[in-house]
């Protein structure tokens, strides 16, 4: 007898390309369209220490874009620093810094309430790795694979990272 997969906030995918997630402002977003192109994913937050590093994954979005995709997503997981409802977040966000790369409703990317997606990734990362504070980054090839984990004080125009994408 066959089982059918419906796509729900647990349900789990062994394929990066399997998700579909909801942008900031409710839409649905298929990874499948990142497939050969390598992506950046980012859990943020409006109130910390690392927020500026919004500036950079801009700046990094508008002179790599075609190289790598930026993809945030809003999380409350480390010390309240992300209180603010979606639209709060979508406002600050584009106010402050001028986002205009993907932006993801906000997520859990610790702990037991923890998104597939979030799962998956540090499942999948070289040494297991997870979010420990807010602006850590995970870099999937363009084959849908952790390429490699980068803890929140790599910033995204830091050359270990620009030299990751541009592998």
């Amino acid at each position: 007898m066959a089982t059918e997969t419906t796509s729900t906030p647990n349900s789990q995918t062994s394929d990066f390309y399997g998700f579909k997630m909801k942008s900031l402002d409710g839409k649905e977003v298929d990874f499948s369209q990142y497939k050969g192109k390598k992506v950046l994913l980012v859990n943020t937050a409006s109130e910390c220490g690392y927020t500026p590093q919004y500036k950079d994954l801009q700046q990094l979005h508008e002179t790599h874009g075609s190289d790598v995709a930026i993809l945030g997503f809003p999380a409350n997981n480390f010390g309240g620093q992300e209180p603010g409802s979606n639209e709060q977040i979508a406002s600050f966000c584009q106010k402050n810094y001028g986002v205009s790369f993907p932006m993801f409703e906000k997520v859990s990317v610790v702990g037991d309430d923890k998104h597939p997606l979030f799962v998956w990734l540090a499942q999948n990362a070289p040494n297991h790795e997870e979010p420990n504070w807010n602006f850590c980054k995970y870099l999937v090839n363009e084959n849908g694979q952790v390429q490699a984990f980068y803890p929140s004080k790599v910033k995204p125009m830091d050359e270990e990272l620009l030299s990751a994408i541009k592998q």
